[in-house]
Formats: C-alpha cells, structure tokens, sequence
C-alpha cells in the first residue's frame, strides 16, 4: 500500500514538479494550492504526511495547514516547506515536525521524508527511537538539525 501524502502549495509548478517527484518514488500524493483546500481534503481523506507552503494565501498559511492537520484524528507527519527559512524554531513551536528549504535537493528530500516518516510513525507507536547518525564524511555540510533540509546541486 502506497503512503498518502498530502502536498499543499500554491504554485503550480512547485506543485506538479513535486507531486511527480514523490510519486515516482512511490508516494500516493494529493495536492491542493491553499490553506483551505487542504483543510477540506484533510477532513475528506485519510494522509501519513502533510507537507505545506508557508507563503499562500497570507505570509502564515502554511501554519494554518499545520494546526489543521495536527487536528486530524489520523495524526499525519506535518512539514513546512519554504523559500523563506528565517523563521527561527517558530515552526516548531506551531506544530511542524520538519522544515524543507526550497529549492530542495531530490535525493535529500527523500531521505528526510522518509526519516520523518519512520520517527513520526514510531512516535505514534510509543516508540521513541533514537535519530539516525548520517556519517559526516559522507555528508560534510550537513548541519546538527536533522529535522531540515538544505538545498543542494540537484535542485528543483
């Protein structure tokens, strides 16, 4: 069974390039491009993972997506993708558990995700393993967070 992710930007192009993106990595996805489809289709479906935009249509939408999930009897995975990542730990403490940067590299997006997905999941479960430790040859610009995401060569 594919993983449902709920994808919610209000740039089209960001939008499909994504969407095909997730679902060529396995990824059921559904999209929507502001605050308030997202909060409709929430209600309407059932997703492991809902990452937003910040900027749609005010310059906080994307945490109005993310109290919206958190609501969600289903508890999704919530990531706040942004081209504006100045906002401090202000993510945090609204309810995210990730913070994406765009651009964003493909091949660290998906890793997040998936990190992401795995911790979320084990959180619900009552599980609370320990981070993965990437060694640091193998990523040398790879900051303390673990929870964001830096863009690279392979941008989008």
């Amino acid at each position: 069974m594919k993983r449902r992710i709920l994808l919610v930007d209000d740039e089209l192009a960001i939008l499909l390039t994504l969407r095909a993106i997730l679902e060529m990595n396995g990824f059921e996805v559904d999209t929507a491009a502001s605050a308030k489809e997202a909060e409709r289709k929430m209600k309407n479906g059932v997703f492991e993972m809902v990452i937003t935009d910040m900027r749609m249509e005010n310059e906080v939408s994307g945490y109005e997506v993310i109290r919206k999930a958190r609501q969600q009897p289903y508890d999704p995975a919530t990531a706040i993708l942004t081209a504006y990542p100045s906002l401090g730990n202000e993510w945090q403490l609204e309810g995210a558990h990730s913070l994406l940067v765009k651009p964003v590299n493909t091949e660290e997006l998906l890793r997040q995700l998936e990190a992401l997905l795995i911790t979320h999941q084990d959180q619900k479960m009552g599980v609370h393993a320990q981070p993965q430790k990437t060694p640091k040859a193998a990523h040398p610009n790879h900051s303390n967070s673990h929870h964001s995401v830096v863009a690279g060569k392979e941008a989008l």
